[in-house]
């Protein structure tokens, strides 16, 4: 089975464009983060920074370019809240 007319038609849908920044990254993985010292037991251990590859590991395609990121905004008027209300839950007379 060929991935690739998969890949093709999967971008054609999203509307993605060559040119723009994809990105491959695999999840489902384990780094070691404990040094084992030079005497360790191979089977259970792994020396630090060592990558594993989980078996149901899995691939993450990303379009960097059409992230919708964008920071938060304080003083943005359209952000905050425009109702206040008391303690009892009423709307407050005073902002």
């Amino acid at each position: 089975m060929n991935i690739i007319p998969q890949f093709i038609e999967a971008f054609e849908a999203l509307g993605w464009d060559p040119s723009d920044d994809i990105v491959i990254d695999i999840g489902g993985t384990q780094v070691s983060g404990i040094d084992v010292g030079e005497v360790y037991n191979e089977k259970w251990q792994s020396p630090i920074g060592t990558r594993k590859y989980n078996k149901d590991a899995f691939i993450v395609i990303k379009n960097n370019t059409r992230t919708p990121f964008a920071p938060s905004v304080n003083d943005d008027p359209e952000r905050k809240g425009h109702h206040v209300q008391d303690a009892t839950g009423q709307p407050s007379k005073t902002e």
